[in-house]
This record gives C-alpha cells, structure tokens and sequence, in this order.
C-alpha cells in the first residue's frame, strides 16, 4: 500500500470511493460512576431494571457495582450511534433514584478502598472469571484508579470499501493482510499524533481529596477539595491515571509482532491476559476470547480508541462534533506518511507531557529522540494537514472544515480549550459543586421530552417506548418494517416479532379479527354475560339514513363496524336533526361499508388495559376540550393548546392534537356553537363526545380508583374472546355507588390499544406497560 497520503487519496478517487473512505462502522462504549446528591459514590447495588450485569447487550458494570457502562450496537452512521448513546444515556437516568450519573472521568468523593464495592456478577463461570479478574485488578492497580471512566471508540472500515481498494491498488498479498495493515497502520499513527487529541479532548484537570493518596504527592491544591498539575488537560491519560505500572511498547508492524509482544508480557506476568494491555488504541476482534488467536488466525475486525476522556461539559459525557473530528483524525492516520513502522518510548512521553503539561504556552514535544518542537506549531501543522485532507476528499468538506476550524481555535487559544474551562470551574466552585451541578442540570435535562427514543421518532410511541423497555433489560432490539411499526425483540434463543407495540404471537388472528368487528365482539360478549348496548347494524347507508325515526330522541352511538382509535364515530346524547343524523351516518360510512348504531350508555368513558388475566392500566379519557377565556374563539384556542409539546400527530407524542373537522362541526352545531363561537371565561367546551385521547382528549390514570369488580369483568371480556393483550372500552355510571351489573356497559374491545397513554397520562402515574408486554413475552 502506497504510504504518500496524495497518492493513496488520489487512487481512492480514482476508483471513485472517496465517500465510502468518510463511512464505516461506528459503536461507542461509556463508562459513569453512580453518585449520590452530595458526590459521594453510590454503594447501591447495580439496578436491577437493567438485568444481567453481565450479558445485557447495552448496560453492564464495570469494575465496580457502582459503575455503569454503556454500550451502542454497531452503525454505519456515526449520527445514530451517537444518538443510540444519548438513549442509553437517558434510559439509565431514568431508572436512579436519587442518584446520578457523575459527569466527570476522574472519581466523586470516594470511601476508603475496602467500601468500595467490586462488581457482583452472576454465579457462573463467565461471571466467576470476572470477578477473579476485577479481585487481581483491585490488587495491582488499587480500586480508586479502577473508577476513573472514560469513553471508548471502536471503529473500522466497510469490507466492501478496503476490498474495493485493495483490488484497485492491485496489492499482491492476501486481502487478510492488506486489511490488517491498514489497521496497523491507523495505530502507529495514533500514537504518533494522538497527544492533538489529549490536548483538544482531555477533560480531567484535577482529582478530589479523596483519590489515592500517594497520587496527590506532588500536586497543587486548587480548591478546597481538588489537587492538579495547573496546566494539565487529562489526569486520566497521565501518570496519575489508570495505566499499566510500566510503559509498554508493543510492536504494531505486524500482527504477529503484536501478538508476540503481548504474550511476552503475560508470560514474564507483567498483565494477567491480553485484556490487560491498557495501550491507548487496541487492536480488535469480534471475538473477546482467545483474542490473540483470533488475530493470527482471521485478522483485525476493528481498532478500540481507549484515550477519551468523560467531557462534564456536554450532557451526556460526549458530543457528535468529538466523535465526527476523532473519524477524521483516523482517516488522517491512514492516508498520513510514515518514515518507519516503529513506536517509540517519546511517542509514549509526548502524550503524557500534555496530559499533564498540555497547556502551557511554552511546550514542546519530541518528533524525534534528539529533536524537540513547540507543540502548538506542531498541532497547527496537523490541523492544516487535515484541512488539506477534507479538502481533498471533497465530501462533506464544509462541514468538516468547521469542525477542523473549532479545533484549530481551541489550539490557538487555550482558555477554550475543555480542560482549561473546566478547571476555571472546580476553581471557582470546588470539585464536587462544580460537578454535581453538571450532573443534575443534565439529570433536568434528560426530563425534557424523555417518551421520545431518539433517531425513532418516526416510529408510534407505543412502539418507541416497548424498544427503550427492551434495551434497559437488554433484549436486542431491530426495527424491520419503519412504516409499519414492526419490530424484532431477541434474547439469548427467543425471538419475538411485534407489530405497533401490542400485536404479538399472544393472540391469534382470529381474536385480532373478532375485536376488529364490533357487532361479533357484541355477540360473543353477550352470550358470557357481559353487558354491552343494544344497537343495530347496517351495510347499507340508505336503510341506515331511512331508520331516523327509530332512534330520534334518544342517546346514540354511530360508528363504523370495523375501526379503531375512534374514528368515524358520532354520538349524539341529545336531541339532534334529521340532517345532523345523516352526515353522521356519512362519515360512519366513510370508514367502513358497515356501521353500527347502539344505544348510548351513560356515564364516564375508561379504558381498561388487560394483559393476561391482569388489568395493568385504566385511563379516564376526557373528550377533547377548550377552556375559554373570554377573549378568543374556540379555533384559536384550539391552536394554542396544539402548542403543549407533549400533543403531536400520528401517536408519536403522549397526546395528539385536536383536529377541527366534520365530526367537530357536527358536535358543536348540536350544542348551538361553531368554530368562531368565543367561550366565556373559564368556560369548558367539548369538541367531541367520543373520549378517545387519538382525537385529541385528556388522559387521566384511574388504576387505583376503579373497583374491582368493573376490573374482573374486564379480565372477563378479554378471556372471552381470547385475548391476552386487551383494551377494554367501559362506560360506568357512577363510580361512588361501587361494582354493579346495571351500573357498566362494554362499548368496544381493542386489539391494538395503545400503551403510550398509560406511560404518559395527562394526570396520573407512569404504568410502565412495556415493562409488563416485555414480561409476559418472557423476555
């Protein structure tokens, strides 16, 4: 492989992939400590909602029980990986009580070492072998260099990218080679020019009182409870942090040289296993066992950059813009020249100098054993090279360009730099204040549209919140049809497809079909006993508009046969027109080639959730409404409450927005109001009967309120017909006057309910039904 950067860029577009050369594959891993609200470590066990400490695919521990990790799946957009991070991020902050996630790398106040609690994992072998690990790490390294955190990059390329240029640069060796050397080569050059990174990244200017005392020797007190070297950038990437005890140098030239070297080092037991080489960038396989093997045998998969500091002034420890210019630098390393393929110890010097020096303005680093330059004209010169790189490319160069530039300006000045604010920070308002006002600001934050799964918005809540369930306890998780809501939930053998959050192998296509037609729901209803409307049915609109006088003056439902969330339906509780009476039956039509018109039964509408023989949720839904205020119409007031953020389209927010069409025309024409009609003060004016919160009414959780004998009758409505996950539509006169027969009538049975109103009411308790699908899935 041509090793002048011009020439392998030129091939590259030559063969015309310089747009797969920006692409790859991406996938983070983050490491948080819990704390408690005063910044003392949290000695709480690991939480529970998160499953297996060990085998969840998103959530794990790390050394400690207090420390969590986090782990995104592989993307090939570094955009979704990142916000596949946020979730994560989000998903964890949800489930602490009265904890949060410390936003720093180096430790919060930490007990003396023997409190410390080292991860407990499961009584198997795998779960044996880490703990014996983590007891011979705590021995070595000590367990409060053993919670420092940081965040790892894995990285590589497209197979079909490095293929395509590996035939097109015509290289004789096998592809397997080729494919290691550029690994390799990303690695020397890492450690070459990683010291731009530490410098631009690093974000742990001090330590607490608290850490290993042998490690504050030394050091200046900056606060009243943090020491520092002044002008450090990263204590975690400097002699202070958590390394080997000696400097390694381990030969990248080959993976043989790699392998050899490492096996050296854990046969003279300088580490106890490959896992132990804590070198900065790492050469990986898709296996984790045998990793040496495997690199002999089958090659690099990906490379593993270790150097990343937590940054406290980002909410979740890291921004995109880091992430995007970290891509850059590796492309820069693979097209970037080498003179040799040897690493050298003052490679491994320059980074600790500005891990602990790296502000000062007067620094300067080796670019060989005996040759010294000023480290800003050296990092001006790699940013230049990389400007001249995006240039080159000519994909997305604009936008790459501001990213080099924002870097630039933090090497030009250093009081931007990240190490350089924060420290100003901990100075100004000690360690621990200075951070946990960080991590509670963030912990608001993350309570800011919170039911939104981020890069899945598209997707209905219902659906959004079943995935964020399956990826707290670890259930993989794969959307396979976005349109539709379909979605694949895998664990260990068991695999579950599930359409819109509620559709699952649980309920065969006969019970869907029974509860999709409302006049065989009644019949079935009614041969158990169940009470439920009397009404008749129609498929034809003229014999539906020809019986007016059979149900003027009375209260009456008309409603499509066959659909849900409430549309088409029209209820006229008192007395309404011939004409009025017609265009409902339109509409009811214009759903359906058949409809039903039932008596209207009195009383408050609640939607009963069934799983199993389990009521789990009962909402109140209110009808949708205004509230007047003297001043403006009901169609401005409309638009102002279509503004709460918690009210969208398409059941991708809590609530959906109120629509002022047909059947609300209808509806306030019956009560002698129109759209433009201006409501008094405080005046409330229904803009629909039907409470469905899908046409824009309130929910209210009533779970603890309803007797239980309006809940049996539910469980027995859905057993009748087969359901195991059931919306049961009741109407209850009075709810003060308790459970009886004459008081509930069944108005409808849902076989898709949603359960996005259950988490996010209008008024009322999160009923967590995710978690409750997820159960009885046997997930």
């Amino acid at each position: 492989m041509s090793e002048d950067k011009f020439e392998l860029l030129k091939s590259i577009k030559k063969l015309g992939i310089e747009k797969d050369l920006i692409q790859g594959n991406f996938g983070i891993e983050k490491e948080n400590v819990r704390v408690d609200k005063n910044g003392y470590l949290a000695l709480s066990p690991h939480p529970n909602a998160f499953g297996s400490k060990l085998t969840n695919p998103y959530i794990i521990t790390d050394f400690s029980e207090s420390q969590i990790e986090m782990i995104t799946p592989t993307f090939t957009k570094l955009e979704e990986c990142y916000e596949f991070l946020e979730n994560i991020h989000r998903i964890v902050l949800n489930e602490l009580k009265d904890e949060y996630l410390w936003p720093q790398s180096m430790p919060p106040n930490l007990p003396e070492e023997e409190y410390i609690p080292v991860a407990n994992y499961e009584d198997n072998a795998d779960g044996n072998y880490q703990r014996l690990y983590r007891d011979h790490i705590a021995a070595v390294y000590g367990k409060k260099k053993l919670l420092i955190s940081g965040i790892h990059y894995n990285f590589s390329f497209a197979d079909k990218f490095l293929e395509t240029l590996y035939k097109g640069l015509g290289e004789k060796d096998s592809f397997k080679n080729f494919k290691d050397d550029v690994y390799l080569k990303i690695c020397r050059n890492f450690y070459r020019y990683s010291p731009i990174l530490i410098y631009l990244f690093g974000a742990s200017p001090s330590v607490h009182s608290s850490f290993d005392s042998r490690e504050l020797e030394n050091l200046d007190k900056i606060s009243e409870d943090s020491y520092a070297v002044p002008k450090a950038t990263s204590m975690r990437n400097s002699d202070k942090g958590y390394r080997n005890l000696e400097k390694f140098i381990v030969s990248y030239e080959s993976v043989e040289a790699y392998a050899r070297d490492i096996t050296a080092l854990v046969e003279a037991e300088l580490i106890q296993s490959p896992k132990e080489y804590y070198s900065p960038i790492r050469l990986k396989t898709k296996k984790d066992k045998n990793i040496l093997k495997y690199l002999l045998e089958k090659g690099i998969d990906y490379v593993e950059l270790r150097f990343l500091d937590l940054n406290p002034l980002s909410k979740i420890g890291i921004d995109l813009e880091t992430l995007q210019f970290i891509h850059l630098f590796i492309i820069y390393s693979l097209l970037k020249k080498e003179k040799n393929k040897k690493i050298e110890l003052f490679h491994l010097e320059n980074s600790d100098l500005v891990a602990s020096f790296g502000r000062q303005e007067d620094m300067q680093i080796k670019i060989s054993k005996d040759e010294e330059v000023s480290f800003d004209d050296w990092a001006k010169n790699i940013i230049n090279e990389m400007k001249n790189m995006v240039k080159e490319i000519g994909v997305n160069d604009e936008y790459f360009s501001l990213i080099i530039k924002n870097a630039e300006d933090k090497i030009k000045h250093k009081h931007k730099s990240n190490s350089s604010i924060i420290y100003e920070g901990i100075k100004e308002k000690n360690y621990i204040d200075y951070h946990m006002g960080k991590a509670i600001e963030y912990a608001a934050l993350n309570q800011i549209n919170q039911f939104n799964l981020l890069g899945y918005e598209d997707l209905e809540l219902s659906t959004q919140i079943l995935l964020k369930d399956a990826i707290k306890r670890g259930t993989k998780v794969e959307v396979i049809d976005r349109n539709e809501n379909f979605i694949m939930l895998s664990k260990d053998d068991k695999v579950e497809y599930i359409k819109q959050a509620t559709k699952t192998s649980l309920d065969s296509y006969s019970t869907v079909l029974i509860m999709e037609n409302k006049s065989v729901t009644k019949m079935v209803l009614e041969k158990n006993n169940i009470r439920v409307p009397e009404g008749k049915n129609y498929d034809e609109i003229i014999l539906a508009k020809d019986d007016y006088s059979l149900f003027k003056g009375k209260a009456i439902v008309i409603k499509p046969k066959s659909t849900n969330f409430g549309l088409g339906i029209t209820i006229f509780k008192e007395e309404f027109s011939q004409n009025l009476y017609n265009r409902a039956i339109d509409i009811a039509f214009s759903h359906d080639s058949s409809v039903i018109i039932e008596e209207f039964i009195e009383g408050k509408e609640y939607r009963i959730f069934v799983i199993g023989d389990q009521v789990v949720g009962i909402l109140h839904r209110v009808p949708a409404n205004i509230c007047g205020d003297g001043k403006k119409t009901i169609k401005e007031l409309v638009y102002e409450k279509n503004l709460d953020p918690l009210r969208g389209k398409g059941y991708k927010t809590p609530l959906e927005k109120i629509n002022l069409g047909e059947a609300e025309e209808i509806f306030l024409e019956a009560q002698g109001f129109n759209f433009d009609y201006i409501p008094g003060d405080n005046q409330i004016v229904y803009l629909r009967e039907n409470s469905n919160v899908s046409t824009g009414g309130d929910s209210i959780d009533y779970t603890d309120d309803i007797p239980d004998g309006y809940k049996k009758v539910a469980i027995a409505a859905a057993r009748a017909v087969g359901a195991t996950i059931c919306g049961v539509d009741m109407m209850i006169k009075n709810l003060n006057e308790g459970y009886k027969e004459e008081n509930y009538g069944i108005i409808e049975l849902n076989f898709n309910p949603a359960i996005h109103i259950h988490c996010y009411p209008y008024k009322g308790k999160n009923r967590k039904l995710g978690d409750k699908i997820l159960d009885i899935l046997g997930f």
